[in-house]
């Protein structure tokens, strides 16, 4: 029975990774040996999900594995990238067979999917802790940045947002609900299918790599959305700001925010744009496109049944950063929003 470290890396991870001709020497040396290929820039993210922080102590270990794969995954489609290899540090309290062989079937599952070949990483003892570096591959010069964003920008995001923070109040707080549609204080009419629907959102998130790769050469900036879009989009203002010399703000139309049914009918109206603005966990995409290439988007939307919306503009703000916010407005009219989006630290 395998109960080493060593053990833990044969069984469960060696030899199950996506065949790649630019992986030389993957799993088993003290490095491993890559070929980028010609006309191409290296795009490297890592992402650390750490237990009861970013997923519940009794989460399934399939799912952990689906979110932690498509979080770093996410980082690469918001480049417009096309993922390649990753590496894995594993930091365990105990060599759990059942959890592990779970796990490792999911991470293999998804690597799988996006065509990424597992090239190394580390195993540890200790509070369970799991660290992805992914490493992907984008047109010379064609990235997209966070830092391009213009005045009369128009913004859009992909998807629905919002849904991951209902999924997560659908697990830890089912039973003591305060902010719930007033009609569905129990729950009635949510179904099944809905509550399904909120908890895969947050336990199972989509990467929007089709959607990137898309906006290669039409979007201005783009950033995925994991801490909250209005915290995200603030982190594109702050970037644009400062490589264009003039303070950036940005209109968001309330009304415009893609919701979807589960989320409004799984929440009070009043708080909607709490849950889609700061909720965090979404991981779709937020970008900006100059109005000249709006009907260029759109074709290219359509032709690849991807699905996005406008909601609001990148406006001047003057010239002082400190003059860099969001104004929010609701049907037009000018209105106040008190948001927090995700911050270790606070």
């Amino acid at each position: 029975m395998a109960t080493g470290e060593f053990d833990l890396i044969g069984q469960y991870f060696t030899n199950k990774s996506v065949p790649r001709d630019d992986v030389i020497t993957g799993i088993g040396d003290d490095c491993a040996i890559l070929s980028v290929p010609a006309g191409k820039q290296l795009v490297v993210t890592t992402d650390t999900m750490v237990s009861g922080i970013h997923f519940l102590s009794d989460a399934n270990p399939t799912d952990i594995a689906h979110k932690l794969v498509a979080v770093n995954i996410s980082d690469i489609a918001a480049m417009g990238g096309q993922p390649a290899w990753a590496s894995l540090a594993l930091t365990l309290p105990s060599f759990d067979t059942e959890w592990l062989s779970a796990f490792s079937d999911s991470l293999h599952q998804q690597l799988h999917r996006y065509g990424v070949s597992l090239i190394g990483g580390d195993t540890t003892k200790g509070n369970m802790t799991l660290t992805l570096t992914l490493q992907g591959f984008v047109e010379q010069g064609k990235a997209l940045p966070r830092h391009g964003a213009k005045a009369g920008d128009l913004i859009y995001c992909s998807g629905t947002i919002g849904d991951a923070n209902a999924g997560l109040k659908l697990l830890i707080d089912a039973n003591n609900r305060t902010d719930l549609h007033p009609e569905n204080s129990d729950e009635a009419l949510l179904t099944k299918n809905d509550k399904d629907y909120l908890i895969a959102r947050h336990q199972r998130p989509t990467a929007r790599v089709s959607t990137g790769q898309a906006l290669v050469g039409i979007a201005n900036s783009c950033i995925d959305l994991s801490d909250g879009l209005a915290s995200d989009l603030k982190h594109i203002l702050k970037a644009s700001s400062r490589a264009c010399g003039v303070a950036l703000s940005a209109n968001i139309e309330l009304s415009a925010l893609p919701l979807s049914t589960a989320l409004q009918t799984y929440v009070s109206k009043a708080l909607w744009p709490q849950y889609a603005l700061a909720g965090g966990d979404d991981y779709e995409l937020l970008f900006t496109v100059s109005a000249e290439n709006k009907a260029q988007l759109e074709d290219v939307m359509a032709e690849h049944d991807l699905p996005y919306t406008h909601i609001g503009e990148i406006v001047s703000a003057g010239q002082s950063e400190q003059e860099q916010q969001i104004n929010y407005f609701n049907e037009k009219q000018l209105t106040t929003l008190a948001l927090q989006g995700w911050d270790h630290f606070q």
